[in-house]
Protein backbone atom coordinates (compact mmCIF):
# COMPACT_ATOMS: atom_id res chain seq x y z
CA UNK A 1 0.00 0.00 0.00
CA UNK A 2 1.39 3.17 -0.85
CA UNK A 3 1.08 6.72 1.17
CA UNK A 4 2.01 9.60 -0.86
CA UNK A 5 1.28 12.34 2.36
CA UNK A 6 3.92 12.27 5.00
CA UNK A 7 1.81 12.90 7.66
CA UNK A 8 -1.17 11.30 9.02
CA UNK A 9 -3.87 12.93 10.83
CA UNK A 10 -6.15 10.16 12.51
CA UNK A 11 -8.79 9.49 10.86
CA UNK A 12 -9.21 12.62 9.23
CA UNK A 13 -11.00 13.62 12.35
CA UNK A 14 -10.11 16.43 14.55
CA UNK A 15 -8.14 14.70 17.98
CA UNK A 16 -8.10 16.54 20.62
CA UNK A 17 -4.57 16.07 22.26
CA UNK A 18 -5.77 18.12 25.88
CA UNK A 19 -8.06 19.64 27.91
CA UNK A 20 -9.65 22.14 25.90
CA UNK A 21 -7.89 21.72 22.81
CA UNK A 22 -11.09 20.19 20.46
CA UNK A 23 -9.67 22.62 17.73
CA UNK A 24 -6.38 20.30 17.75
CA UNK A 25 -5.79 17.87 14.95
CA UNK A 26 -3.56 15.39 16.35
CA UNK A 27 -0.57 14.65 13.49
CA UNK A 28 1.34 11.93 13.42
CA UNK A 29 4.15 11.38 10.46
CA UNK A 30 4.44 7.58 8.81
CA UNK A 31 8.17 7.40 10.12
CA UNK A 32 6.21 8.15 13.98
CA UNK A 33 4.05 5.42 13.38
CA UNK A 34 6.89 2.66 11.96
CA UNK A 35 8.68 4.17 15.35
CA UNK A 36 5.76 3.35 17.63
CA UNK A 37 5.16 -0.35 16.01
CA UNK A 38 8.86 -1.03 16.63
CA UNK A 39 8.59 0.36 19.75
CA UNK A 40 6.14 -2.45 20.80
CA UNK A 41 8.41 -5.12 19.45
CA UNK A 42 11.63 -3.85 21.01
CA UNK A 43 9.92 -3.44 24.40
CA UNK A 44 8.12 -6.56 24.92
CA UNK A 45 11.60 -8.49 23.19
CA UNK A 46 13.67 -6.67 25.97
CA UNK A 47 11.16 -7.59 28.70
CA UNK A 48 10.72 -11.29 27.39
CA UNK A 49 14.34 -12.02 27.47
CA UNK A 50 15.56 -9.81 30.26
CA UNK A 51 13.16 -8.71 32.31
CA UNK A 52 13.90 -5.04 31.43
CA UNK A 53 11.59 -2.38 31.07
CA UNK A 54 12.73 0.10 28.19
CA UNK A 55 12.65 3.41 29.59
CA UNK A 56 11.08 6.56 27.69
CA UNK A 57 13.44 9.14 26.32
CA UNK A 58 13.15 12.88 26.59
CA UNK A 59 14.31 12.81 22.86
CA UNK A 60 10.94 12.20 21.46
CA UNK A 61 9.26 14.84 19.59
CA UNK A 62 6.73 16.76 21.54
CA UNK A 63 3.96 14.64 19.47
CA UNK A 64 5.12 11.27 21.12
CA UNK A 65 4.57 12.80 24.85
CA UNK A 66 1.59 14.03 24.16
CA UNK A 67 -1.23 11.90 26.58
CA UNK A 68 -3.21 9.17 24.19
CA UNK A 69 -5.01 6.17 24.26
CA UNK A 70 -3.33 3.57 22.54
CA UNK A 71 -3.63 -0.35 22.11
CA UNK A 72 -1.03 -3.11 21.26
CA UNK A 73 -2.22 -6.00 19.33
CA UNK A 74 -0.32 -9.09 18.85
CA UNK A 75 -1.04 -11.88 15.95
CA UNK A 76 0.49 -15.03 15.59
CA UNK A 77 0.88 -16.15 12.24
CA UNK A 78 -0.45 -20.46 11.48
CA UNK A 79 -0.96 -21.69 8.37
CA UNK A 80 -0.42 -18.03 6.97
CA UNK A 81 -3.35 -17.05 8.89
CA UNK A 82 -3.60 -14.58 12.24
CA UNK A 83 -4.57 -15.39 15.02
CA UNK A 84 -4.99 -13.20 18.08
CA UNK A 85 -2.12 -13.86 20.95
CA UNK A 86 -2.91 -10.60 23.02
CA UNK A 87 -4.47 -7.34 23.01
CA UNK A 88 -4.59 -4.81 25.77
CA UNK A 89 -4.72 -0.89 25.51
CA UNK A 90 -4.78 1.97 27.25
CA UNK A 91 -8.24 3.63 25.85
CA UNK A 92 -7.72 7.16 27.71
CA UNK A 93 -5.36 9.85 27.00
CA UNK A 94 -4.06 9.67 30.44
CA UNK A 95 -0.05 8.50 29.46
CA UNK A 96 2.26 10.04 27.10
CA UNK A 97 1.58 8.47 24.10
CA UNK A 98 5.48 6.70 23.61
CA UNK A 99 5.00 5.35 27.49
CA UNK A 100 1.59 4.56 26.76
CA UNK A 101 3.04 1.69 23.97
CA UNK A 102 5.41 0.35 26.33
CA UNK A 103 2.61 -0.46 28.45
CA UNK A 104 0.38 -1.50 26.47
CA UNK A 105 2.83 -3.45 24.76
CA UNK A 106 4.00 -5.15 27.98
CA UNK A 107 0.53 -6.03 29.25
CA UNK A 108 -0.56 -7.32 25.71
CA UNK A 109 2.41 -10.24 25.88
CA UNK A 110 1.83 -11.18 29.56
CA UNK A 111 -1.34 -10.01 31.27
CA UNK A 112 -3.87 -10.73 28.86
CA UNK A 113 -6.44 -13.26 30.73
CA UNK A 114 -7.16 -14.94 27.67
CA UNK A 115 -3.76 -16.03 26.65
CA UNK A 116 -0.67 -17.75 28.78
CA UNK A 117 2.39 -15.34 28.29
CA UNK A 118 3.93 -15.36 25.59
CA UNK A 119 7.29 -16.77 25.02
CA UNK A 120 10.56 -15.36 23.54
CA UNK A 121 10.29 -18.55 20.96
CA UNK A 122 6.85 -17.26 19.56
CA UNK A 123 8.12 -13.68 18.92
CA UNK A 124 9.57 -14.61 15.64
CA UNK A 125 6.06 -15.48 14.30
CA UNK A 126 4.51 -12.62 15.87
CA UNK A 127 3.03 -9.80 13.71
CA UNK A 128 2.81 -6.20 15.98
CA UNK A 129 0.01 -4.13 15.34
CA UNK A 130 -0.57 -0.22 16.81
CA UNK A 131 -3.59 1.85 17.31
CA UNK A 132 -3.53 5.20 18.59
CA UNK A 133 -6.80 6.62 19.75
CA UNK A 134 -9.08 9.77 19.57
CA UNK A 135 -10.52 10.33 23.14
CA UNK A 136 -14.02 8.62 23.64
CA UNK A 137 -16.78 10.65 22.43
CA UNK A 138 -20.64 9.66 24.09
CA UNK A 139 -23.00 8.11 21.92
CA UNK A 140 -26.31 9.97 21.64
CA UNK A 141 -29.56 9.13 20.52
CA UNK A 142 -33.57 9.75 21.21
CA UNK A 143 -34.23 6.27 21.54
CA UNK A 144 -32.09 3.42 22.03
CA UNK A 145 -32.80 1.52 18.79
CA UNK A 146 -31.38 4.43 16.71
CA UNK A 147 -27.72 3.72 18.21
CA UNK A 148 -27.15 1.41 15.58
CA UNK A 149 -27.36 4.64 13.40
CA UNK A 150 -25.12 6.63 14.92
CA UNK A 151 -22.14 4.23 14.73
CA UNK A 152 -20.15 3.37 11.44
CA UNK A 153 -18.54 -0.13 10.95
CA UNK A 154 -14.91 0.36 9.44
CA UNK A 155 -14.54 3.95 11.26
CA UNK A 156 -15.59 3.71 15.18
CA UNK A 157 -14.69 1.60 17.93
CA UNK A 158 -17.00 1.06 20.87
CA UNK A 159 -17.09 1.40 24.61
CA UNK A 160 -20.23 -0.29 26.40
CA UNK A 161 -20.55 0.81 30.22
CA UNK A 162 -22.98 -0.27 32.41
CA UNK A 163 -22.04 -0.04 36.27
CA UNK A 164 -19.50 -1.43 37.17
CA UNK A 165 -19.56 -3.72 33.33
CA UNK A 166 -17.23 -2.12 30.67
CA UNK A 167 -15.91 -3.77 27.39
CA UNK A 168 -14.13 -2.47 24.64
CA UNK A 169 -13.78 -3.19 20.66
CA UNK A 170 -11.38 -1.66 18.75
CA UNK A 171 -12.54 -0.13 15.20
CA UNK A 172 -10.79 -3.14 13.29
CA UNK A 173 -12.75 -6.19 14.80
CA UNK A 174 -16.02 -5.59 13.68
CA UNK A 175 -14.80 -5.51 10.01
CA UNK A 176 -12.34 -8.38 10.68
CA UNK A 177 -15.31 -10.18 11.58
CA UNK A 178 -18.11 -9.02 9.44
CA UNK A 179 -20.63 -7.51 11.79
CA UNK A 180 -23.16 -4.98 11.10
CA UNK A 181 -23.55 -1.73 13.42
CA UNK A 182 -25.93 -3.59 15.33
CA UNK A 183 -24.20 -7.03 15.87
CA UNK A 184 -21.23 -4.62 16.65
CA UNK A 185 -23.43 -3.27 19.53
CA UNK A 186 -23.92 -6.49 20.96
CA UNK A 187 -20.46 -8.00 20.54
CA UNK A 188 -19.27 -4.83 22.64
CA UNK A 189 -22.07 -5.51 25.13
CA UNK A 190 -20.89 -9.17 25.59
CA UNK A 191 -17.03 -8.09 25.86
CA UNK A 192 -18.54 -5.96 29.22
CA UNK A 193 -19.96 -8.75 30.56
CA UNK A 194 -23.63 -7.89 29.67
CA UNK A 195 -26.37 -9.48 28.04
CA UNK A 196 -26.22 -8.82 24.03
CA UNK A 197 -29.14 -6.74 23.96
CA UNK A 198 -27.71 -4.61 26.98
CA UNK A 199 -27.12 -1.82 24.62
CA UNK A 200 -30.74 -1.26 24.50
CA UNK A 201 -30.90 -0.19 28.23
CA UNK A 202 -31.53 2.98 29.71
CA UNK A 203 -28.56 3.11 32.11
CA UNK A 204 -26.19 1.55 29.52
CA UNK A 205 -23.85 4.51 27.95
CA UNK A 206 -21.88 3.97 24.36
CA UNK A 207 -19.11 5.45 23.85
CA UNK A 208 -17.31 5.38 20.02
CA UNK A 209 -14.16 6.37 19.16
CA UNK A 210 -11.86 6.15 16.21
CA UNK A 211 -8.02 5.45 15.36
CA UNK A 212 -4.99 5.10 13.16
CA UNK A 213 -3.43 1.92 12.95
CA UNK A 214 -0.12 0.31 12.21
CA UNK A 215 0.66 -3.10 11.61
CA UNK A 216 3.73 -4.97 10.44
CA UNK A 217 3.31 -6.91 7.44
CA UNK A 218 5.12 -10.21 8.34
CA UNK A 219 6.80 -10.75 11.77
CA UNK A 220 9.56 -8.05 11.94
CA UNK A 221 8.86 -7.28 8.13
CA UNK A 222 7.61 -3.56 6.45
CA UNK A 223 5.44 -1.67 8.83
CA UNK A 224 2.04 -0.14 6.95
CA UNK A 225 -0.98 1.28 7.34
CA UNK A 226 -4.04 -0.29 8.26
CA UNK A 227 -7.01 0.41 6.25
CA UNK A 228 -10.01 -0.49 7.68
Amino acid sequence: MQISSETLILSGLPFPIGPGQNNVTFQLTLEECKFLVNLARQTVTAYLESGILLQVSDEHSSKLMEPCGVFVTLSILHNQNKMLRGCIGLPYPTTPLVKAVIEAAVSAATQDPRFPPVTPEELENIVFEVSVLTPPERVTAEKPTDYPSKIKVGQDGLIIENGYNKGLLLPQVPVELDWNEEEFLCQASMKAGLQPDSWLLKNTKIYRFQAIIFEEASPKGEIILKKI
